[in-house]
């Protein structure tokens, strides 16, 4: 054992400084990274279509066009949905207001706190209107300027992805182009693979989630099922959130138990069947990590920056293994954060979902 103090430190060093320029650097970052992998994504059609003889330029606008007409779509369903949703909008204020008051009591009679002392709390911690719309129209603005600078590196990065390509290939060393080209090619098909797994999956919870909130008698079921979908986005805890406003809603709108038990019983049942049938059959082993380090990615990417950076957490952990599997000294690196082997890889998905389905039944 020849680890030094010296080593250890210029180690943790090094990690330090690269987290603190992805946290300072993230207004350049974040709109790059983003635009990189959605290039990833329509990397393949850009392809089809100049094998086609449509000429580069001409084949990146159709992507254009495709990702905008994409977004477009996501936002017209959303939008409809939810314009039904607020044409109850005052029932839901009614109720609302009803259960805040039977909250209010609940506090008074257990706590002895008066009702009058806790519209003062409220009233101490709510921010004001100027502060709301300078929020929001701040908000808006950055959202709208990040959306531009996406949609920029989305056009060049696919229109110059050969001669980005070769200077990567140029800066490597002459024995080791062949190494660094494949890990090019695991890069982008490993992105490929994950968004085009999870808009799969995204589609399959719509569905089950529409039919199994519609048969429980959900009101709005298409509106929560495509949320609960479009949550899948954000691992673990996605469902989680679009399940527990399902019920939240519901129950201001007057929903039994029985219906909010059905719910959460839905939720189960669909978590089921993705874990042990969909996630074997649309995602595979695309993204070989691990569940500790799925989440420690998970919240670093919080941390440094927000929602965007959830999103981007997991496909870029894959990508950073890709590249310690390929260098020599980073190895042990992409050993930790990979998927324990348990089982002879040459097994089929089928099989895999087989073994799974026989030790839950052994289990009981």
């Amino acid at each position: 054992m020849t680890t030094t103090n010296t080593s250890v430190i210029k180690k943790l060093l090094l990690i330090f400084l690269i987290f603190s320029a992805l946290y300072f650097a993230k207004e350049f970052l974040m709109p790059l990274f983003i635009g990189g992998i959605l290039a990833t994504l329509f990397l393949p059609f850009s392809k089809w279509l100049e094998s086609k003889k449509i000429p580069r330029s001409l084949a990146v606008f159709f992507c254009l066009l495709a990702l905008l007409l994409t977004i477009a779509l996501l936002i017209s369903v959303l939008g409809w949905k939810m314009s039904e949703l607020f044409t109850d909008i005052d029932m839901i204020k009614e109720k609302a207001i009803q259960k805040s008051q039977e909250i209010q009591t609940y506090i008074f009679n257990n706590l002895n706190i008066s009702i009058k002392e806790q519209d003062a709390i409220l009233k101490s911690e709510k921010p004001s209107v100027s502060n709301i719309m300078e929020m929001m129209f701040g908000s808006i603005a950055y959202v709208f300027s990040t959306l531009i600078l996406v949609l920029v590196y989305y056009v060049f990065l696919l229109y110059y992805r050969t001669h980005i390509r070769n200077f990567f290939l140029k800066v490597s060393a002459r024995s080791e182009r062949e190494e660094m080209e494949q890990m090019i090619d695991r890069s982008t098909h490993i992105s490929q693979q994950y968004l085009l797994g999870l808009l799969k999956m995204i589609v399959c919870l719509w569905i089950m989630y529409g039919i199994g909130f519609s048969i429980i008698g959900v009101e709005n079921a298409i509106f929560f099922a495509i949320l609960c979908g479009i949550l899948e986005i954000v691992p673990f805890v996605g469902n989680i959130i679009g399940t527990t406003i399902t019920v939240l809603v519901t129950s201001i709108n007057g929903g039994d138990t029985t219906l909010l038990i059905g719910i959460i019983a839905t939720y189960g049942i669909v978590q089921f069947i993705q874990g042990w049938v969909l996630e074997p059959l649309i995602v595979g082993a695309q993204v070989k990590i691990n569940a500790l380090f799925t989440i420690i990615a998970l919240i670093i990417g919080e941390l440094i920056w927000g929602i965007p950076g959830i999103i981007l957490a997991i496909p870029l952990t894959a990508i950073f293994k890709i590249m310690c599997d390929h260098i020599e000294s980073l190895k042990p690196y992409g050993f930790l954060i990979g998927e324990v082997e348990t089982r002879k890889s040459n097994k089929s998905t089928l099989d895999d979902i087989k073994i799974r389905l026989s030790n839950l039944g052994k289990t009981k």
